[in-house]
């Protein structure tokens, strides 16, 4: 059975929840959410916190002020320190052991990464197949220095890093939470370095799109040229996974938390067959002990590191 989550390094580590801890320019995020089988997910606390000085010394302020919870604590690695591909599936995969099926993506995909794959990390996750559509497979791929001083720094800090993931998963976990029955999910999401378009059904991620425009960029004075070159990736990000996943019915399109943003999404609802709408986290969260979450701005700054600790 291959996992529905991915890790390049992981270890086992009691808790009854989820850490983030994630790395911005000028800052760092640290996001704890409780999951319940019978409510909605407990954000305990997310907060962010200037980086004076280097990565290392951050962390180590963050331990020493009992920031970071003593339970599964995971971080996210950036755009650009990995590649995300989709591949077919080998016939056998249901009966190869994970770690043989590992071995062997990792020759299929050597010609598409440009860096060395013999100590690269790597791991997989099955595409559920729907219809006739092939049997796929994500494959994740990183390079050995870009893990290794993940782990280390963490191992240097003394702090239980359990999982290292990738911010596609992460906005995938946001997704679940806004799924209907049997409905596929598209969800668009911008930050400061770009944008992120993921599609999403019964839980597992299908699609992918990295968008080259950034939040700021999109709230700016010059917005609107912009517009139209976010609505023809997304176009064709939907008219592929039409092709390709045409018995996957289509729920609606949601924007991430996006201040300032309200002409981008009428302009999208305007222009897209598929009803677009805001996301706002508070109505799939319980951030009664966050309650700065309720403000878009906050939803926007923490929206990976919510995503990550949402990891199940």
């Amino acid at each position: 059975m291959v996992a529905r989550n991915m890790a390049f390094w992981q270890k086992q580590v009691a808790g009854d929840g989820w850490t983030s801890v994630i790395f911005g320019t000028d800052r760092i995020i640290v996001a704890d959410i409780l999951r319940r089988t019978d409510a909605r997910p407990q954000v305990r606390a997310c907060d962010s916190f200037a980086r004076e000085g280097g990565e290392l010394d951050a962390l180590k302020r963050l331990k020493n002020a009992k920031r970071i919870a003593r339970n599964h604590c995971t971080t996210l690695l950036w755009h650009g320190q990995y590649q995300f591909l989709q591949v077919d599936a080998p016939s056998n995969t249901k009966d190869m052991p994970r770690e043989e099926l590992r071995e062997a993506m990792r020759w299929r995909v050597k010609e598409m990464v440009d860096f060395p794959i013999e100590t690269a990390g790597i791991d997989v996750i099955a595409i559920p197949t729907v219809g006739t559509h092939s049997p796929q497979l994500w494959v994740v791929v990183a390079s050995r220095e870009a893990v290794q001083s993940r782990v280390h720094l963490f191992q240097d800090c003394k702090v239980p890093l359990v999982a290292i993931d990738i911010p596609e998963l992460a906005q995938r976990n946001i997704a679940r939470l806004f799924e209907e029955p049997n409905r596929g999910l598209v969800v668009v999401a911008f930050d400061s370095k770009g944008g992120r378009l993921t599609i999403s059904y019964q839980g597992e991620l299908y699609a992918v799109r990295h968008l080259d425009v950034s939040g700021p960029e999109l709230v700016s004075a010059q917005a609107e040229a912009l517009y139209e070159r976010v609505l023809l990736d997304i176009q064709r990000t939907l008219d592929n996974f039409d092709r390709n996943y045409s018995a996957i019915p289509m729920s609606r399109l949601l924007v991430g938390p996006l201040p300032g943003g309200e002409r981008f999404v009428e302009y999208l609802a305007a222009n897209l067959s598929l009803p677009v709408a805001s996301a706002n986290l508070a109505e799939v969260l319980d951030i009664e002990a966050a309650p700065g979450l309720a403000e878009a701005s906050a939803q926007y700054e923490n929206w990976r590191a919510l995503g990550a600790a949402l990891r199940d």
